[in-house]
């Protein structure tokens, strides 16, 4: 499902302004997908506290409850790419729309733990298929003359995503009067916050029936009148559609579909260069991020901050996430992937460690916990700015270097080694968290500390600079 479009076709070159808003409408529309990404997977943090004192669980299956949409991701995302060569990217997207609305009315009502923990499934799955989706048809769309900024409006919606979610957590639980199991309007503050999500489901779902399907996928299935109108409205009347076709049918017959076969080689096993991969994707998740994502509202509250300050910081860094975000996508093909990658290695090394020093003054248990107030203060800051060092790093890096810096024959099966790679890791943080909390947070925080450390080497060792270097010179 990798994109055909290349240079535009002899007269064509891009689309003309008239067309431009029309191919950003699309794209933004296709993008919502990577919002509900942001939205469903963060959503859960201002439910976590809720959800133990409802169903009276402890650490070990709470992190089971929390981590088992990241099951679902991994089989969504492992799927998609062949339903969307099947039926279709627009009717892929309205599965998923559906996916969506239907976890967020299940995981608000949910029954009994068991039942909330298949509903953060269904999320995940359609998690999943958005990841691979969204990007997929925003490239197959996408004139080549603007492809890398649209592209970008994934990586943005996913953050925009995390964001809303935690302010929407955070005004529902100020009507709640602070309470995570207040009643407002017949359900409790942490029902509400689940969902929610229906109503930007709703609207992806909607916005699915307003744009046009892949070009791509139209040839693939034999409706090239219809592709040539598509192409049309993305790439303005200049184009040569004909031409344009003609160019996707031979990129489609050329295409080599690479397997796991392909990847084996190396003197462990698989090639080197995808034992980088597998690494970069790994690295990017025990550095302990989605800790903050999923956890960060019940961490401030383990140190002693009240249930509604702790929403509002859980939104703040959603806030610096996006700032960090903006700041790579400015600087990626300024400085290149290894210094960006380097600069966020080490921000995060030393305000892990920061945290890590600071959570070590936490004292007593219970609900009467406190931190003094310098070291309070320290681990707010040293939590923001270790989201601002990954975020304008690591976050988009990883996908930048992930999507270049394999060879052609290779590159679809080794980027979906890749992403396995990083679910798997994913999920090992997720479900161990709240044990290592309950064991010595600030333990917690050293190993994350001794991950972000170990990456320098790493990236200083084995990971090669792609900047500037056209797709086929990756050998």
């Amino acid at each position: 499902m990798t994109s055909t479009a290349k240079a535009p076709a002899p007269g064509g070159g891009g689309p003309h302004p008239d067309h431009l808003g029309h191919v950003i409408f699309i794209t933004a529309a296709a993008a919502m997908g990577g919002f509900l990404f942001g939205y469903d997977s963060s959503v859960i943090n201002g439910a976590v506290e809720a959800i133990r004192e409802r169903f009276d669980v402890g650490s070990e299956a709470l992190a089971q409850v929390i981590a088992a949409a990241l099951i679902g991701c991994a089989i969504g995302a492992a799927t998609a790419g062949r339903i969307a060569d099947r039926i279709g990217r627009i009717r892929c997207m309205q599965i998923a729309s559906l996916l969506f609305t239907a976890s967020a009315l299940g995981s608000a009502l949910p029954f009994a733990l068991w039942d909330l923990a298949a509903w953060r499934v269904v999320g995940g799955f359609a998690i999943g298929m958005a990841s691979v989706i969204g990007p997929a048809y925003i490239a197959e769309v996408s004139p080549a003359a603007y492809r890398g900024r649209l592209a970008s409006f994934q990586q943005a919606a996913i953050v925009i995503g995390i964001a809303v979610s935690q302010l929407v957590n955070w005004g529902i639980l100020n009507l709640a009067d602070g309470d995570q199991r207040g009643e407002v309007g017949g359900l409790e503050a942490w029902q509400w916050m689940l969902g929610v999500m229906v109503i930007p489901a709703a609207l992806y779902g909607l916005l699915s029936f307003v744009i046009p399907e892949s070009p791509r996928f139209l040839v693939s299935a034999g409706r090239t009148e219809q592709a040539k109108k598509v192409l049309a409205e993305v790439e303005g009347s200049k184009v040569d559609l004909d031409a344009r076709v003609h160019e996707i049918e031979l990129a489609m017959r050329s295409e080599h579909k690479s397997t796991f076969r392909d990847l084996l080689g190396g003197r462990f096993g698989l090639l080197p260069i995808v034992w980088v991969g597998i690494g970069l994707s790994v690295f990017q998740q025990l550095v302990g991020i989605n800790v903050i994502f999923y956890y960060s509202s019940s961490l401030w509250q383990s140190v002693g901050i009240d249930p509604t300050s702790s929403f509002f910081y859980s939104f703040t860094t959603s806030i610096i996430n996006i700032i960090g975000t903006v700041i790579a996508m400015i600087f990626v093909d300024r400085i290149g992937r290894k210094p960006l990658a380097l600069i966020g290695s080490v921000g995060m090394a030393f305000s892990l460690g920061l945290a890590a020093w600071a959570f070590s003054y936490k004292t007593g248990t219970g609900d009467d916990i406190s931190m003094p107030d310098l070291q309070g203060t320290v681990a707010l800051l040293a939590a923001h700015a270790f989201v601002l060092f990954f975020a304008l790093s690591w976050g988009v890096v990883v996908w930048v270097l992930l999507g270049e810096m394999f060879p052609n024959r290779i590159r679809a099966a080794a980027l979906g080694v890749a992403a396995s790679a990083q679910w798997i890791a994913n999920w090992v943080i997720t479900v161990t968290f709240p044990s290592l909390s309950d064991w010595n947070l600030s333990g917690a925080y050293v190993i994350y500390t001794i991950f972000a450390v170990l990456s320098i080497p790493f990236i200083l060792r084995w990971v090669p600079e792609t900047k500037g270097k056209a797709l086929e010179e990756m050998g």
